[in-house]
């Protein structure tokens, strides 16, 4: 690079990687409150395979442009609610379509660590807008039931409570996306986005 160059400043990626954040947290409400039944699993699991895609490279971006808190937080969920619960739709299907009996509430010990990294690193938001914030703590109050229901702890009954929960979370992901590629694109607020809740 000649030194009359000036290096090319990256976009910020955030709002792809909210909007695979969307979709999973729609795949998970059509799963968990049953408005698609068992054999959505297969197609499901693709969604979410390409959701990874998405997620892992607004990560690298995010942990290259020195944003700690964002980067890895798509990096983990790139990987486990995205890819590792891609693929596990696809397994399910295959095992249900055999008939197969398998203990699946190994998931539930896993979503033990993914519930516990996810509401302890919220805090790591507070600078950023209240909106973002307040899509977190919706999915920090969905995660613990969905970590219940794996482990078989609390009845299928309650499935509807984390799916609800998933699809506001969806919503308001949705909306924060826009708002963020809009405004930027624009130079001006079309979609007010909350201040930070800590400034």
């Amino acid at each position: 690079m000649s030194e009359n160059q000036t290096p090319v400043k990256w976009a910020n990626p955030t709002p792809a990687g909210l909007v695979a954040l969307a979709m999973a947290t729609f795949v998970f409400f059509a799963l968990l409150s049953g408005a698609v039944d068992s054999s959505a699993r297969l197609y499901a699991g693709f969604w979410l395979i390409g959701g990874f895609f998405v997620q892992i490279i607004v990560a690298l971006l995010d942990l290259r442009s020195g944003n700690a808190a964002g980067g890895n937080t798509f990096l983990f969920f790139s990987s486990f609610f995205m890819l590792i619960s891609g693929i596990l739709l696809l397994v399910k299907w295959w095992v249900a379509k055999e008939g197969l009996d398998v203990d699946g509430r190994i998931d539930g010990y896993v979503w033990i660590v993914l519930t516990l990294s996810t509401i302890l690193w919220t805090p790591a938001f507070f600078k950023s807008s209240k909106l973002l914030v307040a899509v977190l703590f919706i999915l920090d109050a969905a995660l613990p039931f969905v970590t219940l229901l794996d482990l078989k702890l609390i009845p299928a009954s309650m499935s509807m409570v984390p799916a609800v929960l998933m699809l506001l979370s969806g919503c308001l992901t949705i909306y924060l996306a826009a708002a963020m590629v809009v405004n930027a694109s624009l130079g001006r607020t079309v979609f007010p986005i909350p201040a930070p809740l800590i400034k």
